[in-house]
């Protein structure tokens, strides 16, 4: 276990859940990026994802991590949609398998195309399932994902449990950026059930009730992006949001 897995963990002992904020660098302009880092980072976000399913723009990735690394403290982690979402500077990568993906593609042979990128740029892997929950988003779409129904809460438990058996310490249920709708409670309580690792949820986290219900669930990480980059007085959701699950028991 690396440090910044460690960090993660440590993180989550002192709080009920983790704020990780999604930076999409094919989305935000790079200054805008930094403005938007710096604020998550005062209201409490423990980590900065920085990648998409659609960014395919290595140069702009790379110059957005190098810019964000001087301006903030906490963990720059990359979320890669493909190898071109490796890149150097950042502290760790999401190292992840879609395993309900349809393409052998993206269950391996990315996979093995960006690792040794990984080990160059002395990235940090943290080893995680990828779940796509859903259909109809942009991850749903590029991954060609045989996408678990929002109400099949047994299937994502058995994926997510086979993940375990396969070594991967990190789960990362996937409803996909600008979803209509949240992973469902119910889900992540049957994930959290059955995986002892890192229960990372995000797509469609826009509102206090949500993120409380599945914190509550189990979650030990909300991911949170499109509501800050397309919604206005997202900053001021985020902070209710973070304040929100601060002290909730589980």
């Amino acid at each position: 276990m690396g440090k910044i897995e460690e960090y993660l963990h440590a993180s989550r002992r002192k709080k009920a859940a983790l704020i990780f904020v999604l930076i999409d660098s094919e989305v935000s302009k790079i200054r805008e990026s930094v403005t938007l880092a710096k604020n998550v980072e005062k209201i409490g976000a423990s980590a900065i994802l920085v990648g998409g399913s659609s960014a395919t723009d290595q140069i702009e990735m790379a110059q957005v991590v190098k810019t964000l690394k001087k301006s903030i403290k906490i963990p720059i982690i990359l979320f890669p949609g493909n190898v071109t979402g490796v890149v150097p500077q950042a502290d760790a990568i999401l190292f992840s398998s879609l395993l309900n993906s349809e393409n052998p593609y993206y269950i391996t042979q990315a996979q093995a195309l960006g690792a040794p990128s990984v080990l160059k740029f002395g990235l940090e892997p943290l080893p995680t399932a990828y779940i796509i929950i859903g259909e109809g988003t942009t991850a749903w779409f590029v991954g060609a994902a045989r996408a678990i129904p929002f109400d099949k809460a047994g299937i994502a438990a058995a994926y997510s449990l086979a993940a375990q058996f396969l070594g991967m310490r990190f789960v990362y249920l996937e409803a996909g950026s600008g979803a209509k709708q949240s992973v469902k409670p119910e889900m992540v309580r049957a994930v959290r059930k059955v995986f002892r690792g890192f229960l990372i949820v995000g797509g469609g986290i826009r509102d206090v009730n949500t993120a409380k219900e599945i914190v509550a669930a189990g979650a030990d990480a909300l991911v949170i992006g499109t509501m800050l980059e397309r919604e206005g007085n997202s900053l001021k959701r985020l902070a209710e949001i973070a304040n929100s699950i601060k002290n909730i028991k589980k």
